[in-house]
């Protein structure tokens, strides 16, 4: 995807007040969370409260992700038929334990019966999920990324949520990703107090591919958007190797230049939000 989602921060919808934080501390964009950060008893309120707050702000908000209730609920239900209504649409909608490919689909048909450009994320956080995401991954246009849901799919899978017991799980779904060409977002860190820790987990899951990653605290974007861009050092070296490209094979800092390293290249100027152009 063109847009850079290197960090999206989780705030609950029945927290506007929160809403601006994602602005100040410039993360890429907001996620109203509709699901599991609201109780069942307050769901109404929550939607009416999201809704409401993307119809004041109209051009003038930051742009948003939706996450809505599991369409397999009646809370989804209203969720999705508040969202068709709605005349400000967020960016994005995020929906939660993708499954099928027809999860996606039905949403994209209501959405293109209505004219909406609204586009999908789906977050893979089952077993079922994770068997067919690659098929997931090619559902529809409309889908823009997958984002990877760790603490729910290690319950799922029965497996301790470290990093290591789910370094397969990213890894196809980063790949499913590749071949889509989608964005693979990952998973919130979920220690707010360790800073380290959450700066090396970012660090290794944009070396895994990953284009972003979530968040659940405002302090927790900085790291993030750091671990996301890629550094001058970075850049210099990606438009030197374009250029040798451009003369036949080469080499750059000791280092021969084919398509391959080229293509890797332009996926850093990508994530720094540059043209590759020479």
């Amino acid at each position: 995807m063109s847009v850079r989602m290197r960090s999206a921060l989780f705030t609950p919808a029945t927290h506007p007040e929160r809403f601006a934080k994602a602005e100040e501390v410039d993360a890429d964009f907001l996620i109203i969370d509709l699901e599991d950060a609201i109780a069942p008893k307050d769901k109404k309120s929550a939607r009416a409260t999201a809704f409401a707050t993307l119809n004041a702000a109209k051009e003038a908000r930051f742009p948003c992700i939706i996450r809505i209730n599991g369409l397999d609920t009646s809370a989804g239900l209203c969720d999705v038929l508040e969202l068709l209504e709605s005349p400000v649409q967020p960016e994005f909608l995020l929906l939660p334990k993708t499954e099928s490919v027809a999860h996606l689909q039905i949403v994209d048909r209501l959405l293109s019966e209505k004219g909406l450009s609204t586009r999908l994320i789906g977050l893979i956080e089952s077993a079922v999920g994770l068997k067919v995401v690659a098929d997931i991954a090619h559902a529809t246009p409309r889908l823009a990324a997958l984002m990877f849901g760790a603490a729910d799919l290690a319950a799922d899978l029965g497996c301790g949520p470290f990093a290591a017991n789910l370094t397969f799980a990213r890894v196809s779904l980063v790949s499913a990703c590749a071949t889509a060409a989608i964005a693979a977002i990952d998973s919130p860190f979920f220690d707010i107090r360790d800073l380290a820790g959450l700066e090396r987990a970012a660090l290794q899951a944009a070396d895994m591919g990953f284009a972003g990653k979530a968040a659940i605290h405002p302090n927790q974007i900085a790291a993030i958007n750091q671990a996301f861009t890629p550094t001058v050092d970075e850049i210099a070296a990606a438009r030197a190797i374009l250029i040798e490209n451009c003369r036949g094979v080469g080499q750059v800092n000791g280092v021969m230049v084919d398509e391959a390293v080229a293509r890797q290249a332009r996926r850093v100027l990508a994530r720094a939000g540059q043209s590759a152009e020479v």
